[in-house]
């Protein structure tokens, strides 16, 4: 046998994810000039027309497409472009009816299929059966290029939409609105319980069997799947409460459980590394036992409890298991406004993208993990530079 070449060894998942994620950052945006119709366009409900046929016939006569009775070429062209296109042209007939009867320009995303052909994920080598852009849509495709009429710039709907059935027009927006407000209900309800429980553990209660039976369960419970309080949140919250299903309430106060012990753990962690001489001291003064912990000992161990509940709020943004269990995985186009609306969550959306059968939602789920990604370094390092700021040597 001959000697073997050098082995290609497979990029780790980080730069897959970059590599695959950073294209859903950009998108193709045409811009057409529209005649509106007075013969097509209703002027009481300008929704109704359909703006993506009345401009692909338009564009198809500019460029002298004699097309059939069934109208088989117009039909290939509205397929390049957005159902966006149909509600900015609405709008702007909503806001300015004397529009009709001239020819405006319009600005809008192209499909899906259109964008992931600019972006060289669709080409002339696949098998022209199982593509989903024709030879002429191609053409079609080069020639909008060419003229100027398609740009690719920085895709703002990503960051500015909620969930969409169109990838084009989908967004992270109310996925991260209901994370944040999940992660609200959480640090309200796991942030005061879980010092408060640390603290009376740890400096007021008296030690004895019921203390340590309390401490086993609570490192008990930290190692608990997160799919069971995924189980409790469904029959306690869902079942016996009837709180909203979908909710970043039921998000939240199943998120708060799981932090719990990991904020509790964190504090008492913390509690003891502060000095006894630190307890004496104050107690020598003359100050009570509870002066003494809540004006020296818990401010000196507060860069420790901030790093435990961050890390705790952290890891609890990441979990997927016990939302796919209260029904944070059913789709939500809407940006929720409180916490009792339905809402979704970013690592549900990532689950629901990556599931979707269009190959433009996988890009936007590598997009959407990498912004997940963001959102946790970002914590993780807010935990780390709060520890160093505010620690103390002995």
């Amino acid at each position: 046998m001959g000697p073997r070449g050098p082995r290609r060894r497979a990029p780790a998942w980080p730069q897959r994810i970059i590599e695959q994620g950073h294209t859903a950052f950009t998108a193709s945006q045409i811009t057409v000039p529209v005649y509106m119709d007075p013969a097509r366009i209703d002027r009481d409900y300008p929704q109704g027309t359909n703006f993506q046929l009345l401009v692909a016939q338009q564009q198809l006569a500019r460029m002298g497409v004699v097309d059939d009775a069934q109208g088989t070429q117009a039909t290939a062209y509205r397929t390049l472009l957005s159902s966006e296109l149909k509600f900015r042209a609405a709008d702007l007939v909503r806001r300015d009816p004397s529009v009709i009867g001239q020819t405006v320009e319009i600005t809008a995303p192209m499909s899906d299929d259109a964008d992931l052909y600019y972006k060289g994920e669709i080409t002339r080598d696949e098998d022209a059966a199982l593509r989903r852009v024709s030879d002429r849509q191609m053409e079609w495709l080069d020639d909008l290029k060419r003229d100027g009429s398609v740009t690719s710039g920085f895709n703002t709907l990503l960051f500015t939409q909620g969930d969409s059935t169109e990838p084009e027009l989908a967004g992270v927006l109310g996925a991260v609105v209901g994370s944040a407000l999940m992660l609200l209900v959480t640090a309200l309800i796991a942030i005061p319980l879980g010092v408060g429980a640390a603290v009376y553990l740890e400096e007021f209660a008296r030690k004895g069997r019921i203390t340590d039976l309390i401490e086993v369960n609570i490192n008990n419970l930290a190692a608990v799947p997160s799919i069971v309080y995924g189980l409790l949140g469904l029959a306690l919250f869902i079942n016996f409460a009837h709180l909203p299903r979908s909710s970043p309430l039921v998000g939240g106060l199943v998120l708060a459980l799981m932090a719990l012990p990991t904020i509790i753990i964190a504090t008492r962690s913390s509690l003891k590394a502060v000095p006894p001489s630190i307890r004496e001291a104050a107690l020598a003064m003359g100050a009570s036992r509870t002066q003494t912990v809540f004006h020296h000992v818990l401010p000196l161990a507060m860069p420790g409890v901030m790093t435990g509940t961050i890390i705790s709020m952290a890891h609890a943004l990441g979990e997927t298991a016990p939302l796919l269990l209260i029904g944070m995985v059913s789709f939500v186009p809407g940006i929720p406004g409180a916490i009792t609306e339905p809402a979704g969550a970013l690592p549900s959306l990532v689950y629901i993208w990556e599931n979707a059968s269009e190959l433009a939602f996988h890009e936007r789920t590598a997009a959407a993990i990498l912004v997940l990604l963001v959102f946790m370094i970002v914590m993780n390092a807010a935990a780390i530079l709060l520890r160093r700021r505010f620690e103390r040597r002995w």
